[in-house]
């Protein structure tokens, strides 16, 4: 189903990269293709199934015919119940059946390339240090830093509160400050922020921009706008928002 040679890693180290790379794939059909990902789940269509790929690409299709498959399958028939609840809770729905999914995938390669208890402890506390896909869709990756540094709490109250420029570009600009140490210091309050589509942690020289609707930061990239964009924009809607706003009944 992915086209080419089939790749199968033998390592706890491409075991964990094979895992990454499904993941980008699967949180990025959840939210910055999310309008895309919607069309493709037609209620009225077959079984239908998401799957993440290496190359960090997703795809929407049928099962593999043969039995047994070559690897684990997603869950199935995840279209059918696309009209029939609110799709915040129809995505995190499947976000939940993708991270079984994805630890499926992987525990499969490890039980056949003989990871002994070493290898496959190793191997989850990996995964386990990464935010789940449904943490990342419903926003609990941000939360659960949130609770355990109030020095965090201040910070995002401050963020949300700030002017425009700050609110949409949540870069560091400490060179016009007399305080050489503030973007360090910003860096440190920022540090355990992470992006709503990628789930990747804040950098003080990248561009974000803040879901007012979710209350979620967002990679500029991830969601495919500028800093110049976003000085045109008055009330940012992340995809996710914006395609629960435009399906909810």
């Amino acid at each position: 189903m992915e086209g080419g040679t089939p790749y199968n890693p033998r390592t706890v180290e491409e075991v964990f990269r094979d895992f990454k790379g499904r993941r980008a794939g699967m949180i990025k059909a959840l939210t910055s293709d999310v309008d895309e990902f919607f069309s493709q789940c037609y209620p009225e269509k077959e079984n239908l199934c998401l799957y993440g790929f290496p190359n960090e690409q997703w795809e929407v299709n049928l099962p593999a015919e043969e039995v047994p498959p070559e690897l684990p399958e997603p869950a199935l028939g995840i279209n059918f119940a696309r009209d029939g609840m609110q799709s915040k809770d129809w995505l995190s729905l499947v976000a939940v059946h993708s991270d079984a999914w994805l630890l499926a995938v992987a525990f499969y390669f490890g039980a056949r390339f003989g990871f002994d208890k070493v290898d496959r402890r190793r191997l989850f506390n990996m995964i386990n240090d990464l935010p789940t896909i449904y943490e990342v869709v419903t926003g609990a990756a941000k939360k659960q830093p949130k609770e355990k540094s109030s020095v965090s709490n201040h910070s995002s109250s401050k963020s949300k509160s700030n002017s425009k420029g700050a609110k949409y570009t949540k870069v560091a600009h400490s060179k016009e400050d007399d305080d050489e140490g503030l973007e360090e210091e910003e860096e440190d309050e920022h540090g355990d922020t992470l992006c709503g589509a990628c789930g990747e942690n804040y950098a003080s020289d990248e561009f974000w921009i803040f879901c007012d609707i979710c209350e979620r930061w967002f990679h500029g990239k991830c969601v495919k706008i500028t800093p110049a964009k976003a000085e045109h924009i008055k009330q940012y809607q992340c995809p996710s928002c914006c395609s629960n706003k435009r399906v909810r009944p």
